[in-house]
């Protein structure tokens, strides 16, 4: 995998920010990918109280979504826990196990916030920024925003506003279900991001991408 931009991943918090602020302007969130085939869920657990960075990458064909192969990395955490700085954080673990693939996916749907950040510079638009691969962030809970709930039904959404800005959509992917917090990470529009999560979602509350990347890291 040969990565698009490339910075170093020891900074200060402050100096993070700026970078976040200088590669908010880099990202596209208009649709720019091509026919998907394979799809990848990515999430990160950590082990040794926090030392050690364990990254999960499972790549689904799609739209099947049977497994193609999974990936799983560890690394030395070496950015403190700062809410809205977690890809600094995660993200080296991330991108040594994407390294471990034998083909690289179409798609990635993150653990985590894309475009719904206060920087408009979640993990999603990071790694995707990154490695240049579309990307959509899937969140379980908000970051921030305000936003009306969803109709209870499969598939109804809501938008999430952040200074007078729609910057994600609230999904209801399974009724009486608490929504998931959808937004773009790169490459992708917020209709196109909120089809893809639908269509790897079945008959639980996660697509199958992120939940069984979950399972994985959090093993």
């Amino acid at each position: 995998m040969q990565l698009t931009t490339r910075h170093p991943w020891r900074l200060s918090p402050e100096r993070a920010v700026q970078l976040q602020r200088q590669m908010a302007g880099q990202v596209c969130l208009a649709d720019d990918l091509d026919e998907v085939h394979s799809v990848a869920g990515v999430d990160v657990g950590f082990e040794d109280s926090g030392r050690t960075t364990r990254a999960a990458v499972v790549v689904l064909e799609y739209p099947g979504l049977e497994l193609v192969e999974t990936a799983l990395a560890r690394s030395k955490t070496v950015f403190p826990y700062i809410p809205g700085l977690l890809s600094f954080r995660e993200l080296p673990a991330v991108l040594r196990a994407m390294k471990k693939l034998k083909t690289l996916p179409d798609l990635i749907l993150c653990d985590g916030q894309g475009y719904a950040h206060p920087r408009r510079f979640g993990i999603a638009c990071h790694l995707g920024r990154l490695t240049g691969i579309p990307s959509i962030g899937v969140g379980k809970t908000r970051l921030l925003g305000e936003y009306t709930a969803p109709e209870d039904r499969r598939g109804a959404w809501s938008p999430l506003h952040d200074r007078g800005e729609i910057v994600g959509a609230v999904l209801r992917t399974r009724v009486q279900v608490k929504p998931l917090f959808i937004s773009q990470g790169h490459r992708v529009s917020l209709e196109t991001a909120i089809d893809y999560v639908m269509a790897a979602t079945t008959r639980f509350r996660l697509p199958e991408t992120t939940r069984r990347a979950h399972r994985l890291a959090s093993a």
